[in-house]
This record gives structure tokens, C-alpha cells and sequence, in this order.
């Protein structure tokens, strides 16, 4: 049975004009990061850690209005981390003449420890990135095929099927999906919630819909 684990959020920023803060005070987005983050379960598993650097902008009233990662891990430690920036939306307290137009850097450093990762070789850990990306392609074809499921040929989703079924994608997997949505809701994150609800809808399952019905419209 694998061990608990603990994450290590690292935040720094750079910026030309004018120190940004975050309202709760000077250790408030490290606080932020810790309570909020909810590993990704394909890099927990594979034992990827590693920084995921996000560039972002503020408006007047500290609201992310742009996003999006300039330095990744090529992994769904990358979402988690945009997820995470743009959860932290109204959040932050810029000065009086702040310019808007400035990105704002911060690295977000995922680490785990007691989790069997210490004999997790780098050649292991970099053939798990390459898996994840190749499952993202297969995942990506099932998606188009669901949302352009009027187009189908006879006898297509047959072979969607096949690919669901190597991908591992089941009923369970699409409960642990909506459960991990559910505690996004919990956190004000409804975006975040409402992407993996999509994700269930065009996978091919109705298993969100209801959610899909009542957060998302």
C-alpha cells in the first residue's frame, strides 16, 4: 500500500512596476498553494515532481485576467499548476498605478516525499511523461469522436471502445474524475469543475450530466 505524501509549493514572482501581494499576507500564496493543490493522480502515481512555471497578469482588482504555462513538465502537473494561478483570481492586492500589461512569473514547485519515489529513476520517471503524453493523443482522438459522434462511421465506436478500454477509462476512473470536480466546487474553482465534467460528457458518459446541469450554465 503506497505511503501518504506531502507537497512543497515554492511561489516566487518577478515583475518591472509595482510589488503585487497577496491579501492574507507575505507566506498567503505558499498557504494558498498547499491547501488547495490536489496532486494530479497520473504524475502521484509516476512520481513526477518537478517546477512548473506560470506567467499571469492582474487587473486593477487583482484578478487574473490572463494565464497560461510558460515553462512546463509536460505532464497534469502543468493543469494543476494553471488551475492553481487562476484559482487565486481576486486573491491578490496590487498598488495604485500597477501596470496591467506586466506578467507576473511564479514558479510552483511540486514535491513528494514518502511516497516510494526515492528509487523512481529519472530514465523512469521521463518513460512515464512519454506514456502520458501518448495517452493524451488517445484520449484527445476519443474526445473529438464523441463530440463529433453525428459524423461516425458504422461500426467506428467499436474501436473508440477499444481504446477506452486501453486507456483504462471505466466507470471508476469517470467517478474518481466527478469526485475530484466536486472538491474543486468546494474551493470556488467551478471552471476547473466544469472541465472535467466536460471531460466525462465527451468521453462518451452521462455520468456528469447532472452536474454538468447544475454548475455548469
Amino acid at each position: 500500500m503506497k505511503h501518504l505524501f506531502t507537497i512543497c509549493l515554492l511561489f516566487s514572482c518577478s515583475w518591472a512596476i509595482g510589488q503585487v501581494q497577496f491579501k492574507s499576507g507575505k507566506s498567503g500564496f505558499t498557504n494558498f498553494l498547499r491547501e488547495n493543490t490536489i496532486y494530479p493522480q497520473f504524475s502521484k502515481d509516476n512520481c513526477i515532481q518537478g517546477t512548473v512555471n506560470v506567467s499571469f497578469k492582474l487587473n486593477a482588482q487583482g484578478k487574473v485576467y490572463f494565464s497560461k504555462v510558460s515553462k512546463g513538465i509536460l505532464s497534469d502537473l502543468d493543469e494543476e499548476a494553471l488551475r492553481l494561478v487562476r484559482l487565486s483570481s481576486g486573491k491578490w492586492q496590487v498598488p495604485v498605478g500597477y501596470d496591467t500589461t506586466v506578467s507576473i512569473i511564479a514558479p510552483v514547485n511540486f514535491v513528494l516525499s514518502g511516497y516510494n519515489c526515492e528509487g523512481k529513476s529519472s530514465e523512469a520517471i521521463q518513460e512515464a511523461i512519454r506514456t502520458y503524453l501518448a495517452e493524451e493523443g488517445l484520449t484527445n482522438s476519443v474526445i473529438n469522436f464523441y463530440k463529433n459522434i453525428d459524423q461516425a462511421k458504422p461500426g467506428q465506436e467499436a474501436q473508440i471502445i477499444a481504446v477506452k478500454n486501453q486507456l483504462g477509462i471505466d466507470d471508476e476512473y469517470l467517478s474518481d474524475r466527478i469526485k475530484m470536480a466536486l472538491k474543486k466546487i468546494k474551493q470556488g474553482d467551478n471552471q476547473g469543475a466544469c472541465e472535467d465534467f466536460l471531460f466525462v460528457k465527451y468521453i462518451g458518459s452521462k455520468m456528469a450530466d447532472d452536474y454538468l446541469a447544475k454548475y455548469c450554465k
